[in-house]
């Protein structure tokens, strides 16, 4: 029988969110004995039989396409202006979608300060926690996803494809050596998830269950202790509080738009960099006019998405760049710390495998013509890359609430701000010409830079400081203004690094679990 957590149950730890962040911190929170947990997730509770190898039937499927609006000046404002974020409106959240690629932030990203010094036109921040505190954390983070390569986990690399063997044949040709594929899918059987079986159609939801995600680990986890409720289809409106600024509730909306006010003794916040800070926006009262846990004005500031571009390599013989993990080579040489090429940072190029459909509507967006249609009869040639690479944090890049259009719950849609440091327009540039080298190293006969897509690494609005001015949360994602509100998903980040975020969220949000356990026998939250 499914757990039942009443609504009026001072008691219940509320997480709101269900993704690499709230439903690892609810399972990890309930295998350590902390029961009246309630999940609420804005989306529905789909199963790997719902999931379709089929780009746009499971884009229309599984995104949040609730209005939000593209401002500032990256590309998005004209290519993508009602879809700045492609993130998953479901249990699970974006693990559903997420390509799987698992990578450590390195130890000089958590003290960006202390390194980068003050960046002009950048907030540029130490992190309260070092690279030393959290490792233990990855080994746990790792060991739980299956992570390939790690030694936490012991699962073998993933087989090389066709992509990984074209674009680490050019990547060496070019002087690069460190050409990885650390992923959290299975190339053996683990953890009861079967192997992968090379499908590549990991961003529609992986139907066999071979790729972490969320909804097929953590969640039935969580719910087999018997300590957690989840409820799908709740978006949530607001965070209460009571007279002395402490949270004490949780308002939301069910499917058929019934409002209902969950108590709580503590609320974990964790539903992705936007909603996240649009939600303690939304949440101002008279107590915290300028939005719940925001007396620094820093809650919706700070924005980060990765400075990324893309590009695909069109070759003399075919490649099946499908055929295979989605994302087969990392080549992570220009990680590395070094100035010397004109920008502080560094990043991954990460050969993304597209799909037919999602390189037509990607390569240049809005636009056709005989330059695509050329590029697209050759698809079977084509290799594809991402560049994914250090965002500077930057104050006037903001999540902020429209001043007069609302959503189907009557809360002011999003704004989603951004326009990009120069600090990540040199990164996306280098990274597109060091993959054109490395194409033109093996024969490729075209290469065709193309636009960012919509970003769907979301990080910051909500950020870890050392002191309350500074930020939102403190070390253990605990707000500094109200100790019994947390923040568990990639907004808390307070730099971006050029790692793929999934796996420092899960990692975080390990240690958020132990911290908050403890802090909850103690009777101290």
């Amino acid at each position: 029988m499914a757990t039942r957590i009443d609504l009026n149950d001072r008691d219940a730890v509320v997480i709101i969110g269900s993704g690499a962040g709230g439903a690892t911190l609810a399972n990890e929170l309930a295998q350590r004995g902390i029961g009246k947990i309630v999940i609420l997730e804005a989306g529905k509770h789909y199963t790997q039989a719902d999931f379709e190898n089929d780009e746009w039937a499971m884009f229309r499927k599984i995104s949040w396409l609730d209005k939000r609006i593209s401002a500032g000046g990256w590309h998005h404002t004209k290519t993508y202006p009602n879809l700045p974020a492609w993130i998953v409106k479901a249990v699970g959240g974006s693990t559903i979608h997420w390509s799987g690629v698992a990578l450590r932030f390195q130890p000089h990203d958590f003290r960006t300060r202390q390194i980068y010094g003050q960046v002009e036109g950048a907030n540029v921040l130490d992190w309260p926690i070092t690279y030393e505190e959290l490792a233990p954390y990855y080994d746990k983070a790792e060991k739980k996803m299956g992570v390939t390569g790690s030694a936490a986990s012991g699962q073998p690399p993933m087989p090389e494809s066709n992509q990984y063997k074209v674009v680490a044949a050019g990547a060496r040709k070019i002087g690069y050596r460190k050409i990885v594929r650390p992923v959290a899918s299975n190339s053996t059987p683990y953890d009861g998830r079967p192997a992968c079986q090379q499908a590549g159609f990991c961003m529609q939801g992986c139907k066999i269950g071979a790729k972490w995600s969320a909804l097929y680990t953590e969640i039935p986890k969580a719910l087999a202790t018997g300590r957690v409720e989840l409820r799908p289809e709740s978006m949530v409106l607001q965070v209460q509080h009571d007279k002395s600024g402490k949270v004490n509730g949780v308002l939301y909306a069910d499917s058929k738009g019934r409002k209902h006010l969950q108590k709580a003794r503590v609320v974990c916040v964790a539903g992705n960099s936007i909603e996240s800070a649009r939600l303690l926006l939304n949440s101002a009262s008279s107590l915290f006019p300028n939005g719940l846990a925001n007396s620094s004005g820093q809650v919706g500031r700070n924005y980060m998405n990765h400075a990324t571009a893309a590009a695909v390599a069109i070759h003399r013989k075919p490649v099946y760049m499908y055929r295979g993990f989605d994302i087969g080579a990392v080549v992570a040489d220009e990680v590395a710390l070094d100035t010397k090429r004109g920008f502080n940072g560094g990043y991954y190029l990460e050969g993304l495998a597209l799909g037919l459909p999602y390189t037509a509507a990607f390569m240049k967006p809005g636009g056709w013509g005989r330059d695509v249609t050329s590029a697209l009869e050759q698809y079977d040639h084509m290799t594809a890359i991402w560049v994914c690479g250090e965002d500077m944090a930057r104050e006037q890049n903001t999540i902020t609430l429209h001043p007069t259009e609302k959503d189907q719950y009557g809360l002011p849609i999003p704004i989603v701000t951004k326009t990009y440091h120069r600090n990540d327009e040199a990164i996306a540039a280098h990274g597109l010409q060091q993959f054109r080298k490395l194409s033109e190293a093996v024969g490729a006969t075209r290469v065709i830079d193309m636009p960012a897509y919509p970003a769907s690494h979301n990080m910051g609005t909500n950020r870890m400081s050392a002191n309350a001015r500074d930020g939102v949360v403190n070390r253990w994602g605990q707000a500094h203004d109200v100790k019994n509100l947390f923040v568990s998903d990639g907004s808390q980040f307070t730099s971006s690094s050029a790692a793929n975020p999934t796996l420092t969220i899960v990692a975080l949000a390990i240690r958020q679990a132990e911290y908050l356990a403890g802090a909850l026998r103690k009777g101290e939250v």
